[in-house]
């Protein structure tokens, strides 16, 4: 009785919400409309989470890209209308950030309390400590609220890494885990295929260039997703089943195409630079022609890209700089940047509040310079060590994985992405931007069980057994 009553109530508030979202999106509220819609998938997700918790994760890896067809706020910085951190709380992403946290902090809660808990890596360390001096920022900050609304953001990518650590003991769930991501980038592709076959695909304008955003709110946010599945992708490409090879090099093809095509340079030298390492790690020198015949056939075929590459770009700079060059105009707002850390060069000003302190109300577009001022010393020495980290645990993975399997094009690709994140976090706001850090701690995670798999010694994968669910168990010896 309790059961059907349940149903009729779920019912009940599913339609409920479907009539109010239909009407509000009809009158162009489009908060009303959308917060329905939210609360309904949050209460699907909550029920999901009592599930098998690999298949509440699953879901969320699948949907992610999705979600910022919903956002609320805006795509703009700082303080204007539609950015505001309470605006942004809104957001799906954030709603479900938070649920997430919480599945997530009581399913770790029960492995420990089991002894079914997978060793902590290195990198998980890191991230924990780096997350700690983002915590500590808040207490100091100019904008307490936008802060908290930050490292909401940073943990969710955190617990991300530390579940799907925990969550990889086997290499069916390791695939399992890279499948979802691969079947997250349909979202992406098909939603832009559908907008330019209508003559309308997402984009936005800055200054004389047209740039995809596809299901995002920003190109850069695009290019980034797009550049981790691209690397890893082309790295583990060898090792698809041939009946699927052919669906999935049109899926990398369609993204390398629409990430030319948001004219984003970081993302874009960022992926080339990833790429190289792929192929200089896997000795694959077709790919470095590969690199060479793509790059040709961009600067002919899609001559935005030449001259988005050509140009100072003037009209994408903010006004009042002193020079149109994109380059210089970091480097003069580093300057303005920097001493805003003075007033607490030790735990900063507070995550996410450069912006409320400029008049370019702009975050600082280099991570390095950004986890100094927002998080200070601490913050800055934690950040670098986490990037260490990333970079070292792929690089034990390509060392230890066997030679012409899929595990090692897993430590390539994740070794790739790496270099490409390092790179990306010197020129471009890249620390929280979770739609595309969740894909990349997802093989950064896969390359931890390779590393974690195929150790030396009497922890490695002869003498354990390991299962998608459980943790690690010793196999016991006649």
């Amino acid at each position: 009785m309790l059961g059907v009553a349940l149903q009729v109530a779920l019912v009940v508030l599913v339609a409920a919400g479907a009539v109010v979202s239909g009407f509000s999106f009809v009158d162009g509220d489009k908060t009303l409309a959308v917060l329905p819609v939210i609360a309904m998938v949050a209460v699907g997700l909550g029920l999901l989470a009592l599930t098998p918790f690999s298949a509440f994760v699953i879901l969320l890896l699948a949907v992610r890209p999705a979600l910022d067809l919903f956002k609320l706020s805006s795509n703009a910085t700082g303080t204007t209308v539609g950015n505001t951190a309470a605006q942004r709380g809104l957001d799906p992403s954030s709603i479900l950030g938070v649920l997430f946290l919480l599945a997530a902090a009581l399913w770790l809660a029960g492995r420990a309390r089991s002894g079914q808990l997978v060793p902590g890596s290195r990198l998980r360390t890191a991230m924990f400590a780096f997350l700690a001096t983002c915590v500590l920022s808040v207490f100091g900050s100019v904008q307490p609220q936008a802060s908290a609304l930050e490292v909401l953001r940073i943990a969710t990518v955190v617990m991300m890494f530390v579940v799907l650590e925990q969550l990889i003991t086997s290499r069916t769930m390791m695939v399992r885990v890279l499948v979802t991501c691969y079947v997250a980038l349909l979202v992406p592709l098909g939603y832009t295929v559908f907008g330019m076959l209508t003559g309308s695909p997402s984009s936005e304008v800055k200054g004389s260039f047209t740039r995809l955003t596809g299901p995002f709110n920003q190109s850069n946010t695009f290019a980034r997703y797009l550049a981790f599945l691209l690397i890893f992708g082309i790295a583990v490409y060898p090792y698809v089943k041939p009946r699927l090879r052919l669906l999935f090099a049109a899926m990398l093809a369609l993204s390398s195409v629409f990430m030319l095509l948001t004219l984003t340079r970081t993302a874009i030298l960022g992926s080339v630079a990833g790429l190289v390492v792929v192929a200089v790690v896997q000795k694959r020198k077709v790919l470095i022609g590969g690199l060479v015949a793509m790059a040709l056939a961009a600067l002919i075929a899609l001559p935005g890209v030449a001259a988005r590459f050509g140009t100072l770009d003037a009209g994408s700079t903010p006004q009042g700089t002193p020079t149109g060059n994109t380059l210089v105009w970091r480097l003069h707002y580093w300057t303005e940047v920097i001493p805003l850390a003075n007033s607490n060069p030790v735990t900063g000003i507070g995550l996410a509040s450069t912006q409320y302190q400029t008049d370019a109300a702009k975050q600082p577009h280099n991570d390095f310079i950004r986890a100094y001022v927002e998080t200070g010393l601490l913050g800055l020495a934690c950040y670098v060590s986490m990037l260490a980290a990333l970079v070292g645990s792929a690089r034990r993975a390509v060392q230890r994985a066997p030679k012409g399997s899929l595990e090692s094009g897993v430590a390539a690709g994740a070794l790739g992405c790496a270099v490409c994140f390092v790179l990306g976090s010197m020129a471009a706001n890249v620390m929280s931007n979770v739609v595309s850090l969740w894909y990349l701690v997802a093989f950064a995670a896969a390359a931890a069980y390779v590393s974690r798999t195929y150790a030396p010694g009497p922890t490695n994968s002869h003498e354990m057994q390991r299962t998608p669910e459980a943790g690690v168990v010793p196999v016991k010896k006649a």
